[in-house]
């Protein structure tokens, strides 16, 4: 089992590596992956080094949770790469890897993602909103980018009450 990491690890600040191999045993990290995410507080989206793994591997679903906007469901995205965005809006966003805080980022309103499949197809995928958001977040964290190094201003940090 993989251990969701939490700043100030320095892992999460390192680049991930391309996947270049698609076999039972990335099938089965997508597996654990996306059960790290749905045991997370509120997850939507989870990204490989999270949990120290430092390839190019997202999992994104925005059916989950509050947002019930048009959405795609349930991706596994591997190598992807935003190719195409268009506009800017501000949003909050939060992290499980950043767990005591949350800010406002500016993100493309827009994007078109190109990726491969659990089975190493490529894909190309359109979206907007809340979807857009979250994949551009999890992209980051290939990157070694948290989304607290794209907030508005530090003064836009709140830190998330205990419920």
């Amino acid at each position: 089992m993989y251990e969701l990491l939490t700043l100030p690890d320095e892992r999460l600040r390192q680049v991930s590596q391309p996947v270049t191999t698609f076999d039972d045993k990335l099938l089965a990290f997508t597996q654990g992956l996306e059960a790290a995410m749905l045991h997370g507080a509120g997850g939507v989206g989870i990204a490989a080094p999270q949990l120290g793994v430092l390839q190019r591997i997202i999992i994104v679903d925005c059916s989950l949770g509050l947002h019930k906007n048009k959405n795609h469901g349930r991706l596994i995205m591997i190598n992807p790469e935003i190719i195409e965005h268009d506009g800017e809006v501000l949003g909050r966003e939060g992290c499980l890897s950043v767990p005591e805080w949350v800010g406002t980022v500016p993100r493309a309103r827009r994007i078109t993602v190109s990726y491969q499949d659990i089975d190493g197809q490529q894909q190309e995928l359109s979206t907007k909103a809340f979807e857009a958001r979250v994949i551009q977040h999890e992209i980051d964290h290939l990157d070694g980018i948290l989304f607290i190094d794209k907030v508005v201003s530090t003064k836009d940090l709140i830190r998330r009450m205990d419920k």
